[in-house]
């Protein structure tokens, strides 16, 4: 059905990340990701699902907000997987919008946001060297971002940091929108995926507090964010 998306799950918990962080938000995870980053925690995403009408979608996430008594809370997300990958993700987000909702995309960047509606807050991906997809990063993607927009981060090791900083300075990031630095959570094992990529070898792993003190030593334009859900409950639970 052309007006479909297949939706791994739909739940209201509290925004973890972002400069919206700790406020309550609808997440939409959308299956299916064409990456397949080192620390991928919501690798169950890839496969499963099912398909539902966008109107479902949204009655659905209407449904969910309902307590609230209506916009601006809870926040929307699409997230996945790749919402991207499936093209009805931009009527949905349309819909959204029109409805009242701040939506909010998290997508890796891999993916042309242009189309994207100018109402949504895209939070895109720089993918660093330990995911084993920097060579997926679409830099023309920069040139679309606004600045309600976000740049992120995953930061698992000394190289991603440089990298990151390096390319901080080069393209004026900071100019752009805000930025933001995600420390690599170690995965569970039962959040472990054979199909995952291997962080490349030689690369020198970084702690939370290391990454923190370096962010401070090198005055770095950024948002240090510790993935709140992580902390509430534990690391590989779903629905949060």
């Amino acid at each position: 059905m052309s007006d479909t998306l297949v939706i791994n799950e739909i739940y209201v918990s509290l925004q973890g990340e972002s400069t919206f962080a700790g406020l309550p938000c609808v997440f939409i995870r959308l299956t299916a990701c064409d990456l397949r980053c080192s620390y991928c925690d919501t690798a169950y995403a890839f496969t499963e699902g099912k398909k539902m009408l966008l109107s479902e979608i949204l009655a659905q996430v209407k449904k969910l907000a309902a307590p609230f008594n209506g916009p601006p809370l809870p926040l929307v997300e699409l997230t996945g997987g790749e919402p991207l990958l499936q093209k009805n993700s931009l009527p949905l987000m349309q819909q959204l919008c029109e409805a009242g909702f701040t939506v909010l995309l998290e997508t890796s960047g891999a993916h042309d946001l242009s189309k994207v509606d100018a109402r949504v807050r895209r939070i895109m991906d720089l993918k660093c060297p330990s995911s084993g997809e920097a060579a997926r990063n679409r830099p023309d993607n920069l040139a679309h971002l606004k600045s309600t927009d976000e740049i992120k981060f995953v930061i698992g090791t000394l190289e991603d940091y440089e990298w990151a900083k390096e390319q901080i300075a080069k393209h004026r990031l900071a100019k752009i929108c805000p930025l933001l630095f995600s420390w690599v959570h170690p995965l569970a094992p039962e959040q472990q995926n054979p199909a995952l990529k291997k962080v490349p070898t030689g690369q020198t792993p970084i702690s939370r507090r290391e990454l923190v003190e370096k962010i401070i030593a090198d005055a770095l334009p950024v948002r240090f964010q510790a993935q709140l859900h992580k902390i509430i409950w534990p690391p590989e639970q779903r629905g949060v």
